[in-house]
């Protein structure tokens, strides 16, 4: 999997802008490169796994994702190291947040690193597998194609990371002669590690199976020969998303970020429905197609990237400081954690400075993890409420109550931004699967619930929550009885399908949902299976609502249980001291279920509050 990528971020005294600085290596990330030495956190394509605790443990220690990367006008490579501050140095006295352009421009000043080495001929260099360098008994074959210095004319570097990268070039010959391309070039002597050669293919093939979205960059093909591997895409002409920022001095207007928001979330929602997460998206990392101011925005760079199974949670700590998540932290996430970086870009586009801010990487971490974005200072109070509540949304510290990508899309914000064609989620999948496996407890609270959303909660629900689930219930295609069965759920997903979907396995879900198999759900079941209850509990006004639904419990529902078939619900071990567990949960006067208990039980147990109690 992925593993500690990171690069160079440090600051002068005075406050100038960062610049680059030897690195002291974040715990768990060494990789030998030269005998006697440790070279540390590299590249996007040296994923290297990090079994130490949660750098919250050891937050003003050491850090370990990182804020910069080098890529100007390409699908770019790249990566440097990580700095670390001296142990609990932590800033006390408040200070303005600058503008990202602050630390971007120095970097701007050192993006062109030193003359690249020269393509070897074919058949140059050492036997298959070689490129010298450490890790020389390592299988360095890759099986991709040979031959790419007969059909490319490489042209000028366009970017450059730490270990690779990128130029244009020229298809000498077949049917695109004559076209421009990108090649990213990753030597081989830099892959170290058997880690290293598998993130280098593990890019690869998710660029090959995330084919056929109009936001996300065209990959070509992938060649090799003795010294470098060469990924050829599409050459985005326009430049990074970042430039454009920086040349409308820092920020965007409402229409004009909805604009850029709009095709960002667009990719990622439909990288998430197969089961990929990006994991270092920043405006860096997005580049136009041309340099009209309407052209198409292109993600890039998945050097980073992961597939991730259906209720799996990764545990690298992989990213750029300023745009990483609390959850990736803490080594406990998924999608959601990509959400959240979204949130760090559309902040930064309506006001022009990060929501995450400090002199050192670790205090940056400390606020990632502990702050909350201001929104009292210009130009927020001129903005419309939609636009705050929008981005407070996605940048929601506790990731099951973040927004995701198509719910994002759905947000009264955005939605209505060029006519928007809304995107299956695979939320609404996971959470389907979780209501199937519920207990007929937790299915009836739901159920009451589900029935609420067209009472006392559809006033609250109507406008937002409702429009999306009434949307995503519609991409399921209902029957003229407006049902959905089993046979719909897997339409759906059949409709939306890549090959990703067979390396992430995604279609497992199918899997679970089988009990789906023989019977309907209408729309009032879907409510009940498919709203979050930990997003609705974001909302203002959620208790009385609930309140409300637990109302519909108490008359339709409710009824005395035994605590002995309530553990038996839950799934609790014997050896629990099930009324120390449960007081709360059942009254004492009569044996129901008590309002918090009802609460907990549309939560239903998380695996990681059963495995505590067991």
């Amino acid at each position: 999997m992925g593993g500690c990528h990171a690069k160079p971020l440090t600051q002068d005294a005075d406050g100038s802008p960062p610049r680059a600085a030897p690195a002291t290596p974040p715990p768990g990330c060494a990789t030998p490169a030269t005998p006697g030495k440790k070279h540390w956190a590299v590249s996007p394509f040296f994923a290297f796994s990090t079994p130490s605790p949660s750098p919250a443990h050891h937050l003003f220690g050491g850090s370990a994702a990182s804020p910069r990367k080098s890529s100007p006008a390409h699908p770019g490579a790249g990566a440097g190291s990580v700095p670390t501050t001296p142990a609990r140095r932590l800033l006390r006295l408040p200070f303005p947040p600058p503008s990202p352009a602050k630390h971007i421009r120095a970097a701007l000043a050192r993006r062109h690193g030193p003359p690249r080495p020269s393509i070897p001929e074919e058949g140059g260099g050492e036997g298959e597998g070689g490129g010298g360098g450490s890790g020389r008994g390592l299988d360095k074959g890759f099986g991709f194609n040979k031959g790419f210095v007969a059909k490319y004319d490489m042209g000028d570097e366009v970017g450059r990371g730490h270990f690779g990268y990128t130029c244009a070039a020229t298809v000498k010959k077949g049917a695109r002669k004559g076209e421009s391309v990108a090649v990213k070039v990753i030597p081989k002597a830099k892959m170290t590690t058997s880690i290293a050669i598998e993130g280098v293919r593990r890019e690869v093939k998710i660029l090959k199976a995330l084919a056929g979205n109009k936001n996300l960059v065209q990959f070509y093909d992938a060649y090799e020969d003795n010294e470098n591997v060469y990924i050829v895409m599409e050459l985005c002409e326009g430049g990074e998303l970042l430039d454009r920022i920086l040349s409308r001095g820092g920020k965007y207007s409402e229409d004009d970020a909805k604009a850029v928001l709009v095709q960002i979330l667009n990719v990622v929602a439909f990288c998430h429905i197969q089961g990929v997460v990006h994991r270092d998206l920043k405006p860096e990392n997005f580049l136009f197609t041309s340099k009209d101011e309407d052209s198409h925005l292109k993600a890039i760079d998945f050097g980073l990237s992961d597939f991730v199974k259906p209720d799996e949670r990764l545990n690298d700590i992989v990213g750029s400081a300023y745009y990483v998540a609390p959850e990736v932290l803490h080594r406990c996430y998924s999608t959601e954690a990509d959400v959240s970086s979204i949130g760090v870009i559309a902040y930064i586009l309506l006001c022009g400075s990060p929501p995450f801010w400090a002199r050192t990487e670790s205090g940056i971490f400390h606020s990632v993890l502990k702050a909350d974005p201001s929104y009292n200072e210009a130009p927020w109070p001129s903005l419309t409420p939609e636009a705050m509540d929008f981005v407070k949304r996605l940048l929601c510290k506790d990731p099951r109550r973040r927004m995701t990508a198509a719910q994002a899309l759905s947000h009264p914000w955005i939605r209505n931004y060029n006519d928007i064609k809304l995107p299956l989620d695979i939320l609404i999948f996971r959470l389907i699967k979780a209501y199937i496996r519920s207990s007929s407890l937790r299915k009836a609270a739901l159920r009451l619930v589900g029935a609420a959303f067209h009472g006392a909660l559809s006033k609250t629900l109507t406008v937002d929550e409702l429009f999306y689930l009434k949307a995503q219930f519609s991409l399921l295609e209902p029957d003229r009885n407006g049902c959905i069965t089993l046979d719909n759920i897997r339409m759906a997903l059949t409709r939306e399908a890549t090959d990703a979907m067979k390396e992430s396995r995604v279609q497992e879900i199918l899997v679970s949902l089988s009990a789906l198999q023989y019977r309907r759900m209408d729309f009032q079941e879907f409510c009940a299976a498919a709203a979050s209850v930990h997003q609705l509990e974001a909302l203002d006004r959620w208790e009385q609502h609930a309140r409300s639904a637990y109302e519909h419990f108490e008359k339709d529902g409710n009824r005395a249980i035994v605590i002995d078939e309530l553990a038996s619900e839950l799934g609790l071990s014997p050896s629990v001291p099930l009324h120390v567990v449960l007081q709360d949960w059942i009254r004492h006067t009569d044996g129901k279920l008590s309002f918090l208990g009802f609460v907990k039980l549309l939560h239903g147990m998380s695996s990681r509050s059963m495995s505590k109690m067991r």
